[in-house]
């Protein structure tokens, strides 16, 4: 049982780390194109989406540094919010793969939060 505990460990370790890291590459890929292309495109209509992503998906990804749960949740929560308020406004989700590459840290963060809460549960 102890080495089945360890392996969960290092794990979710490695899954931890990996969401960290891919969420420093995802957050700076996004203020590379904000910065690079400028605000100046952005029309009025798609401010609210912009409340989602980017900046819902990098303000959870921040978060899940210190509260994995809440963070991945927030990120999770923000790309959903996304995906259908663009639906509802075009008519059709938005094409691609990117902006679920961007975001995918968001579930990692709670995929590595999940054992916590199991361990938890069975110690009560």
């Amino acid at each position: 049982m102890e080495a089945d505990a360890g392996g969960q460990y290092i794990m979710t370790k490695v899954v931890r780390w990996t969401s960290r890291l891919w969420s420093i590459a995802s957050i700076g890929l996004i203020l590379l194109f904000i910065f690079g292309e400028g605000m100046k495109h952005v029309r009025p209509s798609e401010w609210l989406l912009f409340l989602f992503f980017p900046a819902g998906i990098s303000i959870g990804m921040i978060l899940a540094w210190w509260k994995e749960g809440l963070g991945g949740g927030i990120t999770v929560g923000s790309l959903l919010l996304f995906y259908i308020i663009h639906f509802a406004v075009a008519r059709a989700f938005p094409h691609g793969w990117a902006f679920l590459l961007f975001s995918f840290p968001g579930f990692l963060f709670l995929l590595c939060c999940y054992p916590a809460i199991k361990g938890r549960k069975s110690a009560t």
